[in-house]
């Protein structure tokens, strides 16, 4: 399948307890969970859910899913929506996926001060972090000139769907929040089915609603520790999620070292320098009633002064987050909202 390819971060990895055979039972219940897995999206999928239905036909439908958001949104298929219109193309008239990924984009620019902005993408090119993934240095005058066609101030979607862009070479980049949408989507689809019980996990981010029915219990799941990514892989926290939903960004393994200052530069780009952000942060992870809000505000986070997200948090409804940054040689600190608090599980 064609990749979307999503946010050039390492995603924590995030195991679902109870994942294992293709369908499970318990017989005093009669609950049966469908399992599926797969590649999609430059990634790989898992998903369970509670059999009452054509379990072929929700399989074709959660792979629609997948093929209406890559030819829609998917920066690396040239035939794709945003392809198109990164290239120039005005006539496009854009379907409701990008839409509702624009708008959303849109809202959490405004929240986060220009700090989350899908208009990046030039920038994140220009460094390396696109395709080639290959690290660059790039000058002051070359940051300067991108910076010019940077920020989603520059963009709108007008009346008949099409896109306006103040300037051509503004170059969109749904990489930090599609992927959480994806998930979004396949829930709503299992929705309206009336699939009651589900968990929906791509890439490491999650959608669960409802419960395992085979165990009667929560949903849980566990994130692995940043700083043990060889050997045998140890967890930092498991929760429960009900009707909610979980992302985590990453910079723990993709970095740099000033070696006159000592500084850590991390690879996500600042959109209001147009350079990599300074910054101790290694991991966050989001829980809030979408996907696609976990995911935006994820990438946010790890862009923002730490302060500014604290206090961003206060301001949002049912957001919480868990941030985890560089301490001394080898050690971790931490800082979990309450909420977040409230979902753990010992």
């Amino acid at each position: 399948m064609a990749s979307l390819r999503f946010k050039q971060v390492i995603l924590i990895a995030v195991t679902i307890f109870s994942l294992g055979c293709k369908t499970d039972r318990k017989d005093d219940l009669q609950a049966v969970l469908q399992y599926e897995e797969g590649s999609a999206l430059g990634t790989t999928y898992h998903i369970q859910y509670e059999v009452d239905h054509d379990s072929i036909r929700l399989r074709n439908e959660i792979e629609k899913v997948f093929e209406n958001v890559n030819r829609s949104m998917s920066t690396y298929i040239p035939t794709s929506d945003i392809s198109k219109i990164n290239k120039g193309d005005s006539t496009i008239v854009v379907d409701p996926y990008f839409k509702e990924v624009f708008f959303k984009a849109q809202e959490v620019w405004r929240k986060t001060n220009g700090m989350f902005d899908p208009t990046v993408g030039a920038l994140v090119n220009a460094w390396g972090f696109g395709p080639d993934k290959a690290l660059k240095k790039i000058g002051q005058e070359q940051v300067d000139s991108i910076l010019e066609f940077t920020g989603f101030d520059k963009v709108s979607v007008k009346e008949n769907g099409s896109v306006h862009k103040d300037h051509p070479y503004v170059y969109f980049d749904f990489n930090a929040l599609a992927k959480g949408y994806t998930l979004d989507l396949i829930g709503r689809m299992f929705d309206t089915h009336e699939v009651e019980n589900y968990i929906i996990e791509i890439g490491g981010e999650i959608v669960a609603k409802g419960k395992n029915v085979v165990k009667d219990k929560d949903w849980v799941v566990a994130i692995d520790n940043p700083m043990q990514q060889e050997g045998e892989r140890t967890l930092i926290a498991k929760l429960k999620l009900n009707n909610q939903a979980m992302a985590t960004s990453g910079n723990y393994r993709k970095f740099r070292i000033d070696s006159v200052t000592g500084d850590r530069y991390v690879h996500t780009i600042n959109p209001k320098t147009g350079y990599t952000q300074k910054s101790d942060v290694l991991s966050v992870t989001v829980v809030a009633p979408t996907c696609m809000e976990a995911d935006a505000y994820a990438t946010a986070f790890m862009a923002m002064p730490f302060d500014a997200s604290k206090a961003l948090l206060g301001k949002l409804k049912d957001v919480e987050a868990y941030f985890i940054s560089a301490g001394g040689k080898d050690s971790l600190k931490e800082y979990k909202t309450e909420g977040f608090r409230k979902l753990l599980v010992e």
